[in-house]
C-alpha cells in the first residue's frame, strides 16, 4: 500500500507540475517557439502588397519639362571690325614720353605734405 500510495503522490505531482504555468527558461524557450499571430498576419499582408503599375502619364503636372536656355549674344560680337579698327588706330602712350604735350608747360608738383612749423614757446 505504502508504494501505491507515494506512486500515487509521485503522479499527481507530476501531473501538478505539467499544469502549472511554464516558466520561461533559457533552456527551453516556449514563448519564442510560438508562432506570433500579428507577425505571421503582417508577413501574409506584405506578401500579398501588389504596387501599381508606374506609368509615363503619372509624372505629368508633377515634373516640370526641361527646356535649355538660350545661349547669351556677347555685346563685342556685333561692333568686333569697328571695335579692331579703333584700336589699330589709337595714338600708342608711353610713361616717360612726351609727344603731343611738349608744347604744354609741366604740371607743378605740389608737396601734399605739408609741415607746420611749431612755436617752442607754446609749449611751456
Amino acid at each position: 500500500m505504502l508504494s501505491r500510495t507515494s506512486s500515487a503522490r509521485q503522479a499527481v505531482a507530476a501531473v501538478a507540475r505539467l499544469a502549472r504555468p511554464q516558466m520561461r527558461t533559457f533552456i527551453a524557450p516556449t514563448v519564442s517557439r510560438r508562432a506570433d499571430f500579428v507577425q505571421e498576419l503582417y508577413l501574409k499582408e506584405l506578401k500579398a502588397y501588389k504596387p501599381t503599375p508606374i506609368k509615363e502619364s503619372d509624372a505629368i503636372g508633377q515634373v516640370a519639362t526641361f527646356n535649355l536656355p538660350k545661349p547669351p549674344k556677347s555685346p563685342e560680337e556685333a561692333d568686333l571690325a569697328s571695335s579692331l579698327k579703333e584700336y589699330e588706330n589709337m595714338a600708342v602712350e608711353v610713361e616717360g614720353q612726351e609727344g603731343a604735350d611738349a608744347a604744354a608747360p609741366a604740371a607743378v608738383v605740389e608737396d601734399w605734405l605739408v609741415e607746420e612749423e611749431e612755436e617752442e614757446g607754446a609749449h611751456h
